[in-house]
């Protein structure tokens, strides 16, 4: 499949978009509007891809490889914070003992609401 934004070929997911966002908190943010990307060690979902959380659908816009240093507050305002640095100590704490490496890829998947 390929990224209609990017025009490269996508590998194969690793995971499925049921479990791409699935944190209460997380959840919480996407919907009310706070939260409209996520970013994943792997590839959870397909551009055009429907998310469904609590009965509500967003739809996968793009999905492309970024690497952690390449992040700015402006992406971490897509992940429903308001700083880099909030973003940073968030993923961090998920995961203790991980090092925040700037060389790490990681996918973002940005999504928006269905309209109905």
């Amino acid at each position: 499949m390929t990224n209609q934004n990017e025009n490269t070929v996508l590998p194969p997911k690793t995971c499925t978009i049921e479990r791409m966002v699935t944190v209460k908190e997380d959840v919480e943010k996407v919907l009310n509007g706070q939260k409209t990307a996520t970013r994943r060690n792997g590839r959870y979902a397909d551009v055009g891809e429907i998310m469904t959380l609590e009965g509500r659908d967003f739809v996968v816009e793009r999905v492309y490889s970024q690497s952690l240093g390449e992040l700015t507050d402006e992406h971490a305002q897509q992940e429903g914070y308001g700083s880099l640095e909030e973003y940073k100590n968030s993923i961090l704490s998920m995961h203790p003992g991980m090092p925040w490496m700037p060389k790490m890829r990681v996918w973002v998947h940005e999504f928006r609401p269905v309209q109905k």
